[in-house]
């Protein structure tokens, strides 16, 4: 196994982590964003305020987005297991 060919697998290893998580991160970001600027406006700092809206906005975006992120995982986990002679030998 070539270090070309290990650095090609980490690399697609970790572009799927990314468009995995990518949704989500975005999703907290927003309503965190969303959040900051209401309690910006209304002077409010109460602590909880800001984690509870992003821990039920990425809860709704896991099931909203949970069979795609199933189904890119196990693409990329049958391609590596499919191709395990070529990694071994």
């Amino acid at each position: 196994m070539s270090s070309e060919f290990v650095i090609s697998i980490a690399e697609r290893g970790i572009y799927t982590v990314l468009i995995i998580t990518g949704p989500l991160l975005i999703l907290a970001l927003a309503v965190g964003l969303i959040v900051s600027i209401f309690q910006a406006t209304t002077q409010i700092q109460e602590q909880t305020l800001a984690f509870i809206p992003k821990i039920v906005a990425v809860l709704v975006g896991i099931i909203f987005f949970g069979p795609w992120m199933l189904t890119r995982m196990v693409e990329f986990t049958a391609g590596i297991l499919e191709n395990l002679d070529r990694f071994v030998g």
